[in-house]
């Protein structure tokens, strides 16, 4: 396009004194201009909302690769480990089994009572009372308490004590008084307890 041609193409065009409502009227090359401006806005409005769009998107992606990998490296190390936890499982229900076996039964008490006035009496003491209590109900087993009231000396108390401790059922001593009585002896009150695995549940 030559001068003459681009100064026709913009002839009569005001920049001062520019009204909208008469866009019609403009010369060719004011069209074509404000033309190209106006798709220039449109394309790069499109352009950045689309690229925005897409970068949120993106992020959005890199953010989940993020929690994936996480979750890949804790699966591959619960995997990596499973054969160790299997063992350490199998040897929890070994120690498990083991510890009912110590448990008496329902039918084992009253030979449990018998073992424990034998330890008494092996030790010297004379047994005043041996009875089991009501038994107690706590969240994963039943809770069965004997008490105990004996006399004889502070020794043959011990031993009495150091036996009861000996035993293979599970027994605990509790809650122990001691009183002097004539002769030099001692009487005792004592709460033995053994426990038995709760089943019901």
């Amino acid at each position: 396009m030559d001068a003459n041609s681009f100064k026709r193409a913009f002839q009569g065009f005001d920049v001062n004194n520019v009204d909208i409502n008469q866009a019609g009227n403009w010369p060719i090359g004011v069209k074509v201009v404000v033309y190209l401006l106006v798709f220039a806005v449109v394309v790069g409005a499109g352009v950045h909302f689309f690229i925005k769009d897409k970068h949120v998107a993106v992020e959005r992606e890199i953010s989940k690769e993020r929690e994936h990998k996480q979750e890949y490296q804790t699966k591959a190390f619960q995997v990596a480990s499973l054969d160790a936890l299997r063992k350490q499982m199998a040897d929890v229900e070994g120690r498990f089994a083991e510890l009912l076996k110590q448990l008496p039964t329902d039918k084992e008490v009253p030979g449990l009572l018998e073992d424990i006035t034998e330890i008494g009496q092996a030790a010297g003491l004379e047994f005043t009372l041996i009875q089991l209590e009501p038994e107690r109900k706590e969240q994963f087993y039943v809770e069965l308490p004997i008490r105990i009231m004996v006399q004889g000396n502070y020794h043959q108390m011990g031993e009495f004590v150091s036996g009861v401790a000996a035993i293979k059922r599970i027994v605990t001593l509790h809650d122990f008084s001691l009183s002097p009585e004539a002769g030099g002896r001692l009487s005792m009150e004592i709460s033995a307890k053994t426990y038995r695995y709760d089943d019901t549940k």
